[in-house]
């Protein structure tokens, strides 16, 4: 592996770090996947290298779809020596932001860690946002360097170029002929031919690590200050709580940008010694998957959804009996996991478990790979349904929750204590607590720093003693977490009455009929939904009646619902919402204010001729 040596260049000091994992008090863990908190994000990445030099890493496909690329962490290494003198040539020094608006793959990492271990801080971007919002982050974050893919991210970032005077370098993986900004380098002739030794800055393990803003679903993206120890806590916290196994593979497909695929797709399957595989796209999922196999998956609900009516659709081409061994197979499988959580008795049933899971569950996991040990879902709520299909086929789901704010995880179930409904037990050394309307307070070593340049906002989410005011609202049960609903998100119709629009729009898209839904009708007398449409169910609803064919479709699925709680008029969108149409964030959660506005004619009809 590259050297790591002590020496100061460009006026930081560097030294190697002789053992990284150890924590405050000094002590250090023997076991390969370390039960102490390392010093700092570089520190973990430099001991990795030690302990596991010849390890695969990574791996990426590369040129063609047909071939991928592995990486071992020596090579990682030494690929991140050469990023760092490239920065130290720019003439960066500790505490200068850099910005990546990259895809998943390797030089993610190289920049990250190259970043991290000089002392700089990173500013993740999502290559699907707007360019007016970038250019507002990288004018607030003050951002001196952006690494982009090629071409098509030079063209966004072109239309705001006068706006990024404070940028003094643009890094571009992919050539560009001809560029018009003469900031533009390709990475290539930026990082030269020299092997250079690996260097570790003497990194305050309380300093800013990382700045990230929220994709958020109104208002502009606050900036939320996480450092090395926020981001090393949560890794380790969470890495706690599940067991990754002998020889772990991670599927990474959520944009690194967010910090629930940073933190535990990322730092935390460095941690414990994980390969990662850098999925193509969201497309080739499913392809990816079968390839890979991996052993460990970090998803959000959308993802669990889409396999989900995919195996829905696949039976309802199947012959009744097929269908009914399926709906047997998730049965039993489910008393099985029940019995296992000590949660009912043994019933005889259960011995049909070894023949069902051979005719049945097997080839469906076969799907996702057929090695999956767990599957982590975070974001937003996995429906019961949906969850206790996974689970019945054999696959432990484990909802979590967290925000950006918390680096990010608050709360996750465990494989021994899972409560598919709850989004689980909190992390060692988070503390939980309802306050005033039900909203859930979050205080731990993970809480951020603040959000930067904006000490009103941090004022108004973190009070006096410490605590984080999470604007979810929430109950605890038996230690298990249940989130009720947003603050923000409940409905209030012009009665009174209240209405967490979430769960509805969960229980309604179990149907196949429906791709998206948006459930309105703050102020109003009654609710409204925007949907849409399957459009291979098409042919199916018809032309005929549709909008009174579609509200007698919703009756049966929110039976479970209050009496309020009813939908009594439709419009059907034609175009779905998505991350490029800016009505979904980047983890395929509802823009609900966006939605609205775009679609305020729609709704407006929903209520013509009422008050």
């Amino acid at each position: 592996m590259a050297n790591v040596l002590k020496q100061t260049v460009g006026g930081l000091s560097y030294r190697a770090q002789d053992n990284p994992w150890t924590d405050r008090s000094g002590s250090t863990p023997q076991d390969p996947s370390p039960s102490q908190l390392a010093d700092t994000l570089g520190g973990l990445f430099l001991e990795r290298i030690r302990r596991t030099p010849h390890q695969v890493a990574y791996r990426e496909c590369v040129g063609s779809d047909s071939h991928w690329e592995d990486s071992t962490w020596q090579q990682m290494g030494n690929e991140v020596a050469r990023w760092q003198h490239a920065l130290l040539r720019e003439g960066l020094v500790a505490g200068d932001r850099v910005a990546i608006m990259l895809r998943n793959c390797r030089a993610w990492v190289y920049l990250d860690q190259a970043a991290l271990t000089l002392g700089l801080v990173v500013v993740p971007l999502y290559c699907s946002d707007r360019a007016d919002n970038l250019a507002y982050i990288c004018n607030d974050a003050e951002v001196r360097l952006i690494l982009i893919e090629g071409d098509e991210h030079c063209r966004v970032l072109e239309t705001v170029k006068a706006e990024l005077s404070q940028v003094r370098r643009l890094v571009s993986l992919k050539r560009i002929d001809n560029p018009s900004d003469d900031r533009l380098v390709c990475a290539e002739t930026w990082l030269g031919d020299d092997q250079p030794d690996l260097l570790l800055a003497d990194v305050d393990p309380e300093s800013l690590a990382t700045i990230v803003y929220t994709s958020g679903t109104t208002g502009k993206p606050k900036g939320v200050m996480l450092s090395h120890h926020n981001v090393l806590w949560n890794a380790h916290a969470a890495l706690q709580c599940v067991e990754l196994g002998d020889d772990p593979v991670f599927l990474s497909f959520l944009p690194l940008s967010h910090t629930f695929e940073r933190t535990i797709g990322y730092y935390l399957s460095m941690m414990g010694g994980a390969t990662v595989a850098y999925s193509r796209s969201i497309a080739q999922l499913g392809e990816d998957l079968i390839l890979i196999e991996p052993t460990a998956m970090v998803s959000v609900p959308r993802i669990f959804e889409r396999v989900y009516a995919k195996i829905i659709a696949g039976l309802e081409k199947k012959p009744a009996f097929a269908r009914r061994l399926f709906e047997l197979t998730v049965s039993v499988g489910w008393q099985r996991f029940e019995y296992h959580q000590q949660r009912c008795r043994w019933s005889p049933s259960l011995l049909l478990w070894p023949v069902l899971k051979r005719l049945v569950a097997d080839k469906v996991m076969a799907r996702m790979g057929g090695h999956m040990r767990f599957a982590i879902a975070g974001g937003a709520a996995l429906s019961p349904a949906i969850a206790r299909t996974f689970i019945g086929l054999g696959l432990p789901v484990l909802q979590g929750y967290g925000l950006t704010e918390t680096s990010p995880v608050l709360s996750v179930n465990r494989i021994y204590s899972n409560v598919p409904a709850s989004v689980g037990e909190a992390l060692p050394d988070v503390e939980l607590r309802i306050g005033d309307n039900k909203e859930l307070l979050a205080r731990s070593p993970g809480v951020m720093m603040g959000y930067w340049n904006n000490r009103q906002a941090t004022n108004d989410v973190i009070d006096e003693d410490g605590w984080l005011h999470t604007g979810d609202q929430a109950e605890i049960r038996s230690g298990h977490v249940h989130i009720t609903g947003r603050l923000k998100e409940i409905i209030v119709l012009a009665n009174g009455e209240k209405v967490p629009p979430a769960d509805m729009e969960i229980s309604i898209c179990l149907d196949s009929w429906f791709e998206q839904v948006l459930v309105v009708g703050e102020g109003k007398p009654y609710l409204g939904a925007l949907l849409v449409l399957n459009p291979e169910k098409l042919d199916e609803i018809g032309v005929t009646d549709v909008p009174e064919k579609l509200v007698q479709r919703l009756i049966p699925l929110l039976n479970s619902f209050p009496g309020y709680a009813k939908i009594r008029r439709v419009a059907v969108v034609d175009d779905p919402w998505t991350i490029e149409n800016e009505l979904l964030t980047p983890t395929l959660k509802l823009k609900r204010q966006r939605i609205i506005e775009h679609h305020q004619s729609l709704v407006d009809d929903l209520y013509s001729g009422h008050c």
